[in-house]
């Protein structure tokens, strides 16, 4: 994935870049920020969104003018009582000064991605997401970025750009707090 920490791209993404210009992070998935991650989502610690949009926002130089967040489906977010890419979206666009948006929208629920190849992730989410169409009457924005909390195989992610390509977006950013690296050999 194209990142601008200093790290290698991976085989995939030299090979078949991947639909976004940049992804931004905080760092890999490790302690410490995992476990802030993990007490956000899982102990209900939402209020972890703010510092770590905070870490976040700091690494971003040029940011898009309009943020947006991978959406939950509504069961899941009954279940886990908010959605942590929304909070993240929220707090970094006020860091940023600029606005966030929801422009998607799950309209299928999905098995959990944690554990799945990167394969039964592209096929796992699968038509489960739309765009809310009234947010594209008129101009499209030209520079667009999403943020999720994790960025893994970055098959959300690609879901998501997949919509926002067709549309006529030209630029999108990734945000995220932490990206799985490729393993290495």
């Amino acid at each position: 994935m194209k990142t601008l920490t200093i790290v290698e791209q991976c085989g995939q993404c030299l090979s078949q870049p991947p639909p976004w210009h940049r992804l931004y992070c905080v760092g890999d998935y490790t302690f410490p920020t995992a476990r802030y991650i993990q007490q956000m989502k899982y102990a209900d610690k939402f209020w972890f969104a703010r510092d770590l949009s905070k870490l976040l926002a700091s690494r971003i130089e040029h940011p898009a003018p309009l943020i947006t967040s991978v959406p939950l489906h509504w069961r899941r977010y009954i279940h886990r009582g908010f959605n942590q890419s929304q909070l993240l979206a929220n707090y970094t666009a006020q860091e940023l000064g600029v606005k966030d948006e929801v422009l998607f929208r799950r309209i299928r629920s999905t098995a959990s991605q944690q554990g799945l190849t990167k394969p039964a992730r592209l096929h796992n989410l699968k038509s489960a997401f739309t765009l809310r169409k009234q947010d594209f009457q008129g101009t499209v924005p030209s520079h667009i970025a999403i943020i999720d909390d994790v960025v893994t195989t970055g098959s959300t992610v690609y879901q998501l750009c997949q919509l926002l390509l067709e549309v006529g977006v030209k630029r999108i950013d990734i945000y995220c707090i932490c990206r799985t690296p490729e393993p290495s050999g």
